[in-house]
């Protein structure tokens, strides 16, 4: 999508409350401004995939691995953050010492390699002593950044299955389509619940690959098997979406029984449909629709409250034409609203100051205006900056301006 240049702000604040009663659910909402809050969510986004946050290179020893990661706790405590989403199974693999899954190449350089700590348990301790929240960070499906198998360590799953991979992309992905792939990374998953006393399981935006040109995801073995009774292969690949899903929300709600208090969020791309598609979707010409293109009905997961927490990627500017922060913000507000679902805003740090960005991401203060804006809607719990690497380097200084002219002091998160 190409940007164009920012509105002035009141103009877009003005179009976003006027959009609420023409466009999406049929009852028009009021905005509530929200008062400064005594508990919200504020958090970063910790990545380790290919090593975008941490560690910085593969290979360190497990005191600099450890010191880098402490460090960047330090850092959300000195930014008056209260949660980190740690990224902690990036390509089917694990920062913890699982039994399904090999210890992650990004640690050591070498996949399935001990690298002699426990990266997940320290960064639950170590959070915890930072009153901060840690938000496990899972990929469901991603197998590999490439798409030669025979690069996986011998003992993966997805060399001893090689029935459940395919290429796509450039990329290796578990199969959606077929229940054993839902059962066992399911599995992988929960074993970190059980295991850690993790505050909340958290999936980024990634189900069934992002759309490729000219390449197709040959699923046509698992649909001819398990696509009987569905109208169209969408509708299955929806419906395989919808039970990892449901079938996730429900074994955490029986660890929550146990007495563990972990919740479910899911941060999703920040369109489910455009309004020219469907008549509930956003006022948005967004070039991906997350139902139509990665078979995620994200807004049906709130309505239906199979999440606790959702934290659309709201990665675009005020005023932006194609998808603007501020119609897509109240959109979100009114789906979540009277379901028990938190709504946190997904927040682009990375692009601020990126010379690649248009003008708008070179002004220090857009981010500050975006908080400025969720204000007035009730809704809105918090928000959740990509990612630590910019909110420890912070290029045009776009986060000192949100901490201080929004976060004066530190506070709880909301549960």
């Amino acid at each position: 999508m190409v940007q164009i240049g920012r509105r002035r702000l009141l103009a877009a604040a003005a179009g976003a409350l006027s959009v609420l009663a023409v466009t999406g659910d049929a009852a028009a909402a009021v905005p509530v401004r929200r008062k400064n809050p005594k508990r919200e969510l504020r958090g970063m986004w910790l990545a380790t995939v290919a090593n975008r946050d941490w560690p910085s290179r593969p290979g360190l020893t497990a005191d600099e691995q450890k010191a880098e990661l402490l460090a960047h706790l330090d850092t959300a405590v000195r930014r008056r953050l209260n949660a980190v989403v740690f990224q902690v199974r990036p390509t089917a693999d694990a920062l913890w010492p699982s039994p399904y899954e090999p210890w992650s190449q990004y640690l050591t350089g070498v996949q399935g390699k001990d690298p002699g700590w426990d990266p997940l348990g320290t960064a639950v301790e170590e959070a915890h002593k930072r009153d901060l929240e840690l938000h496990a960070w899972f990929n469901p499906y991603r197998v590999a950044n490439h798409t030669d198998p025979s690069r996986l360590v011998e003992s993966h799953p997805a060399r001893v299955h090689p029935d459940w991979v395919l290429p796509y992309g450039g990329k290796l992905y578990y199969n959606p389509g077929l229940p054993e792939v839902r059962r066992f990374v399911q599995d992988a998953m929960l074993d970190a619940v059980e295991r850690y006393d993790i505050d909340a399981v958290h999936w980024d935006d990634y189900f069934y690959p992002y759309p490729v040109a000219g390449q197709v995801f040959a699923d046509d073995d698992a649909y001819a098997r398990h696509g009987g009774g569905f109208p169209d292969r969408a509708a299955w690949r929806r419906d395989n979406t919808d039970r990892l899903v449901s079938e996730t929300a429900e074994r955490i709600k029986a660890v929550r029984k146990k007495g563990k208090k972990v919740r479910f969020g899911i941060s999703p791309f920040g369109v489910w449909r455009n309004a020219t598609t469907d008549p509930l979707g956003s006022p948005t010409r967004a070039g991906v629709q997350t139902y139509d293109d990665l078979h995620a009905d994200t807004r049906k997961w709130v309505k239906e409250g199979w999440i606790d927490y959702i934290v659309p990627q709201l990665y675009w500017n005020i005023g932006f034409e194609a998808a603007d922060y501020a119609k897509l913000l109240p959109w979100w507000a009114r789906t979540v609203r009277g379901t028990g679902v938190d709504l946190y805003a997904g927040e682009a740090l990375y692009k601020a100051g990126d010379p690649a960005q248009p003008a708008a991401w070179q002004d220090p203060a857009e981010l500050s205006r975006h908080l400025t804006l969720a204000k007035n809607f009730a809704q809105v719990r918090g928000h959740v900056f990509f990612s630590a690497k910019e909110v420890a380097a912070d290029r045009i200084k776009a986060m000192d301006r949100v901490v201080a002219d929004h976060y004066p002091a530190r506070v709880r998160p909301p549960h």
